[in-house]
């Protein structure tokens, strides 16, 4: 017999695979898996074919990178070709056509020497005065400086017949007007809500939009208690929408330092996060119904009046072309009954139907705050929807810690594609965690 021979029963054994190899093989198998097979059933996304809807769309893009505040810009889609674009702010917000043909757009931008109590360079925030023609340039800013470039941005500016501008402020949570850049009216949510001591030290309710319903009274969207209030001039609140009816919600509100119990009477307004949940962008479109994107809960929804006077969502809409939707922040409903719909995360902006079938759209290099579809913008009064039929009503079931994180990495990699939610990103720290441990053991050996 050779001296090589192997026999059976002698003892001789073929070598085994080490546990550490095999932790480390199964990360890579499903890290590549989980990829490779998210791309192949994704369905497609992107823009649609310019040459049978030529519509004018001007956008509002908060830009993105590392805090949300790098590149900003604001720009003009005829069809979805880019005709002109500003870039001169760290992020742009809402935008806004005037009748001369200036764009009005809420901004903030660092590196001022003016700062008032806070050290220079510092960071400002307002609205700019944009001409687009022939090559875009601000013509004025009315700005004031802030104590941090996170969360204390002027989102929204409208201007008002009077010759004002009404302006939202998350610094120090108001709603105000000015005119020659002085303050000539304002509304403060302290009046309304449980305020801390100081509101430039937190995110407290992060009041995002203003819009006009009529002279003198306003829509705000105040995001951190997840609800609409309208408020009149000389009066302060005279209706809530998604009133606080319950303590069950106020967990909701409570996340990430937002509202607390500051006079300790046990109270935190906080709305029904299941009919809106920190949303953006309300549109009055009547005396009985409003659209909102309702931000957190991937979705747009149309809530309308009851009999009772509280508010109910009647058509809501979480996904277009097979794509849910991923934290939206500007829904308009359009002079056609079309809904033009800002789809932050997925950087997309989509116009759909009734039925939620997408009519156009496009794909955005950066992250968009808003658009308005040219010449109308987003108007006071529009087209209802009067039936869910076609609707998705499930809520989303985000993973609130991968959520973050997804919003955080779409923010830094504007490129990560649209079919990388939750679950992805579930499975790949997973898969980095097996390879990790494997690496460690056969170091350990």
């Amino acid at each position: 017999m050779p001296k090589n021979s192997i026999v059976p029963g002698a003892g001789n054994q073929l070598p085994s695979t080490s546990r550490g190899t095999l932790l480390i093989l199964a990360g890579i198998l499903l890290l590549v898996g989980t990829l490779t097979v998210s791309a192949v059933l994704a369905p497609s996304i992107g823009q649609t074919d310019a040459s049978d809807h030529q519509s004018l769309t001007l956008v509002g893009s908060q830009g993105g990178g590392p805090g949300w505040h790098e590149y900003g810009s604001v720009y003009l889609l005829n069809g979805t070709t880019v005709t002109w674009s500003e870039l001169s702010a760290d992020s742009y917000f809402d935008v806004t056509k005037t009748e001369n043909g200036t764009v009005l757009a809420g901004f903030m931008d660092s590196g001022y020497a003016s700062c008032g109590p806070y050290e220079s360079p510092c960071t400002r925030t307002g609205f700019r005065v944009i001409d687009p023609q022939p090559n875009p340039r601000v013509l004025s800013e009315y700005s004031f400086p802030v104590r941090t470039s996170k969360n204390s941005e002027v989102h929204d500016v409208e201007q008002l017949e009077s010759g004002e501008y009404l302006l939202t402020d998350m610094e120090y949570e108001r709603i105000f007007t000015v005119k020659d850049g002085e303050v000539t009216w304002q509304w403060n949510a302290s009046s309304f809500y449980d305020a801390p001591p100081d509101s430039t030290t937190t995110d407290w309710l992060h009041i995002n939009d203003v819009d006009v319903i009529d002279e003198g009274r306003y829509l705000v969207s105040v995001r951190n208690a997840n609800q609409l209030v309208i408020v009149e001039r000389g009066e302060g609140v005279v209706e809530v929408i998604n009133k606080d009816t319950t303590d069950s919600n106020d967990a909701n509100c409570r996340k990430s330092g937002q509202l607390t119990d500051y006079d300790g009477d046990g109270q935190i307004r906080c709305g029904d996060p299941t009919v809106l949940d920190h949303q953006h962008n309300p549109q009055w479109l009547g005396e009985d119904a409003v659209l909102v994107a309702d931000s957190e809960n991937d979705r747009v929804v149309e809530l309308h009046r009851t009999a009772n006077g509280s508010w109910t969502p009647a058509w809501t809409l979480e996904r277009a072309g097979g794509v849910a939707f991923n934290w939206p922040r500007d829904a308009d409903r359009l002079p056609n009954g079309n809904t033009l719909i800002t789809d932050t995360l997925n950087r997309r902006i989509v116009e759909v139907n009734e039925s939620g079938e997408i009519v156009w759209s496009v794909q955005t290099d950066r992250i968009p705050y808003e658009a308005d579809r040219l010449p109308v913008g987003e108007s006071v009064g529009a087209p209802q929807y009067t039936t869910d039929s076609e609707s998705n009503n499930t809520l989303s079931d985000d993973v609130p810690v991968l959520s973050l994180m997804l919003v955080g990495l779409r923010a830094v990699i504007p490129s990560t594609p649209f079919w990388f939610r939750e679950p992805q990103l579930g499975l790949i720290i997973l898969s980095v965690l097996s390879v990790l441990v494997g690496i460690v053991d056969e170091l350990s050996r």
